[in-house]
């Protein structure tokens, strides 16, 4: 094998799924920051790392671990969008051989527990409708910020519908008028380049993105979830300027009647079966018309086309 000719691809590398909780006790009613953070660099200096183990510039995984949990503390988490671009502009701009990277967070939501019907200054319960997404990447010189949720599971128990599809000698499946439609929605926005330069409210940005995401799914008749997928995206790009484009990862979560007439029983949709696999996997990107494309903004991020 000594004759085989390869060469190195594409590569980062760095320290993932920090667990980063930053509790604020300026006064006796604390808040809570519950964050899930990924630090990879990359950069041309770095391949002879890989291709003969000089590690002459690899910036330790410690080291960036370190840093996450460091810069929590002395900039604070306003936002993990914010939080993620000060790390990224750390690295990229005080090691000059780091030429870019991709920042990630989760964010897991806490709410104060009752007590005597009153939220308690420091006690908390963890809540959420999905789970919050943040990415940076840097990339040739510029900066992608993006926004997101995971594990948004929705479902409606009419107002859906899927028929008209083409048939063969394989298809088997009933045409509905009526079903239960369900699914866990992945979603990433894409932010503006100059929306993010002026400067992002992300926190409430998140917040009416999610509603608007809801509120779409509820209201709109579907005749598939392709068109709900759409509409949802549609409605987020309407609802804030600062978003570009929106992706989405939609698995079908079906609900098929059950058949209970050997037990003697009638079923007007009421009871049913929760498949959990297989499942159709519904994909697509909405995009606002007139923006510059930003490939790049996308590499390396999970569950998308």
């Amino acid at each position: 094998m000594s004759d085989v000719s390869v060469s190195l691809g594409a590569n980062k590398y760095g320290k993932a799924e920090n667990r980063v909780v930053r509790i604020y006790r300026d006064t006796p009613r604390h808040e809570i920051v519950d964050l899930n953070v990924s630090s990879q660099l990359r950069g041309a200096a770095l391949v002879d790392s890989y291709l003969s183990g000089d590690n002459s510039m690899v910036v330790a995984t410690d080291t960036q671990k370190n840093t996450a949990f460091a810069f929590a503390k002395e900039h604070g988490v306003l936002s993990p969008e914010e939080y993620l671009l000060k790390l990224s502009e750390h690295f990229v701009a005080g090691f000059d051989w780091i030429e870019g990277g991709l920042w990630q967070a989760e964010q897991y939501e806490w709410a104060r527990i009752l007590v005597d019907g009153k939220p308690h200054d420091h006690s908390f319960v963890r809540v959420g409708q999905g789970t919050r997404l943040a990415a940076v990447q840097v990339i040739d010189g510029k900066t992608h910020v993006t926004g997101g949720v995971k594990d948004l599971t929705v479902l409606k128990s009419t107002g859906s519908e899927f028929h008209g599809f083409p048939r063969d000698k394989y298809t088997t499946l009933v045409e509905a008028t009526d079903r239960i439609m369900a699914t866990s929605v992945t979603g990433r926005w894409r932010f503006l380049p100059e929306a993010v330069e002026a400067g992002i409210d992300y926190n409430a940005l998140y917040r009416d993105v999610l509603e608007v995401l809801l509120s779409t799914f509820a209201t709109v008749h579907s005749l598939a979830l392709q068109q709900t997928l759409f509409e949802m995206g549609k409605a987020a790009i309407a609802a804030r300027p600062e978003i570009a484009e929106v992706r989405f990862s939609m698995p079908n979560k079906h609900h098929f009647a059950y058949d209970l007439k050997p037990f003697g029983l009638e079923n007007p949709n009421e009871v049913f079966w929760a498949a959990d696999r297989p499942y159709g996997l519904i994909e697509g990107t909405v995009t606002r018309d007139g923006v510059e494309p930003a490939p790049d903004a996308w590499t390396d991020l999970p569950a998308f086309i």
